[in-house]
C-alpha cells in the first residue's frame, strides 16, 4: 500500500493484528457484522452461528449458509505466528468442524442446534420479538433459501473459509492439495495497516487459484490476449454498476426495485442509490432490506423499467458484445 503526496508515493508497511492489539475475538466480531468484506457482490450469505461447540467440544468461529445452500465454516487466526504455534494444523481443525456440520439433516436441524441459540444471543439485532428464536430462525433461514433457490440443495456439501493476516507454507500446501481433491476450502489474507492511529484492512484471496471456471468477461479481452492473461479475470472483477452506467445499459435516475419487494431506490452517478434522501451502496440497501449478512447484489437488484435484474442486463450486454466481436 502506498500513500500519495502529489507526485510522490511513500510505501506503507503492513502490521499484524497482535501489534495493533486486535484479539481473535475482535476479528470474529468484525467479520460477523461485515462478512461482505470477504463475500463479493456475487454472493449471498447468512451468518447463523458464532463460537459453535460440537459434540467433541471443538469450537468453530463463525458459521454461515451461502446462496447455494452450503453450510460455510469460517475459521479465523490472527497472524502467521498463531497458525505456526498450534499443535493441530489450522486446516485440519477446520475439516474436523466441517465434518460435524455434514451431520445437519435439514434446515430445522440447523436452526435448533445452531441458529436459534445464535439469535437468542444477539436478540437485540433481530426484529419480530413476538416470535421464539426457533420460529424466527426458521422464518429467516427458509426465506434465505427460497429467495436464493437453494431449498433443494441445502447442506449437500460444506465449504471452509480460512482467514488470517498471513499463512505459513505448510497450510497453503495442504489447502492446495485439498482443492485439487475437490474439497471446497478458501484462504483469505486479512492484512492490517495502521495509519495515523486508524486501522485499514486489505482483503486478498490467496487460494484456490483461478481457473477457467472463474472466467466471465474473458470475451471482453482484446483479440490475441493469451490464456495466462485471461486467468487474471475472476468473479471479483466482474463489471460493476459503474461499468453498466458507462455502457448506457442503465442510466442515472433509473429506479431499482428489490427483488420480490416493493422497496425502491434511485440510481446515482456514483453507482450508489438514493433511499429516503440518503446515499448508500446497493449492497448495504439490499442487506438492510433482506436482513442477510451479504446479498447477491446484481441478482436482487431489479431494473424497474425493463423488469430485468442487473445480472441479466449485464449478461445480455456482454453476450451481445461477444457476438459482435465474433461477427466482426
Amino acid at each position: 500500500m502506498f500513500k500519495v503526496f502529489g507526485d510522490k508515493a511513500v510505501k506503507i508497511s503492513s502490521t499484524t493484528f497482535s501489534e495493533i492489539q486486535y484479539k481473535e475475538s475482535d476479528m470474529e466480531e468484525l467479520l460477523r457484522k461485515n462478512i461482505d468484506m470477504i463475500c463479493d457482490e456475487e454472493e449471498s450469505m447468512l451468518i447463523v452461528g458464532k463460537q459453535v461447540r460440537n459434540s467433541q467440544n471443538g469450537i468453530s468461529d463463525l458459521t454461515a449458509v451461502d446462496n447455494k445452500g452450503n453450510i460455510v465454516l469460517i475459521e479465523i487466526k490472527r497472524d502467521r505466528k498463531d497458525i505456526e504455534g498450534r499443535k493441530e494444523a489450522f486446516e485440519f481443525q477446520a475439516i474436523r468442524y466441517a465434518a460435524s456440520y455434514a451431520t445437519i439433516e435439514d434446515p430445522g436441524d440447523l436452526v435448533s442446534k445452531i441458529y436459534a441459540p445464535y439469535i437468542e444471543k444477539y436478540r437485540n439485532e433481530f426484529e419480530n420479538n413476538s416470535l421464539t428464536s426457533v420460529e424466527l430462525g426458521m422464518r429467516k433461514l427458509m426465506e434465505f433459501l427460497q429467495e436464493n433457490g437453494a431449498e433443494d440443495s441445502f447442506n449437500k456439501s460444506q465449504k471452509i473459509i480460512l482467514i488470517a493476516s498471513d499463512f505459513d507454507e505448510q497450510t497453503l500446501s495442504a489447502v492446495s492439495w485439498l482443492n485439487s481433491n475437490n474439497v471446497d476450502i478458501t484462504c483469505f489474507k486479512m492484512i492490517p495497516y495502521k495509519i495515523n492511529e486508524e486501522v485499514y484492512i486489505h482483503i486478498e484471496k490467496v487460494l484456490p487459484l483461478n481457473t477457467y471456471k472463474d472466467y466471465y468477461v474473458d470475451f471482453l479481452e482484446r483479440p490475441g490476449v493469451n490464456s495466462v492473461k485471461k486467468q487474471s479475470i475472476t468473479r471479483r472483477s466482474l463489471p460493476k454498476i459503474t461499468d453498466m452506467l458507462e455502457w448506457g445499459v442503465v442510466k442515472v435516475g433509473d429506479t431499482i426495485v428489490a427483488k420480490g419487494r416493493e422497496d425502491e431506490a434511485t440510481l446515482l452517478p456514483s453507482g450508489n442509490v438514493e433511499v429516503n434522501g440518503e446515499e448508500v451502496s446497493l449492497q448495504k440497501w439490499l442487506k438492510d432490506l433482506f436482513g442477510w449478512s451479504s446479498v447477491q447484489t446484481y441478482v436482487f437488484a431489479i431494473h424497474k423499467l425493463s423488469g430485468k435484474s442487473l445480472a441479466d442486463i449485464r449478461r445480455e450486454y456482454m453476450e451481445n458484445e461477444h457476438q459482435n466481436r465474433t461477427d466482426a
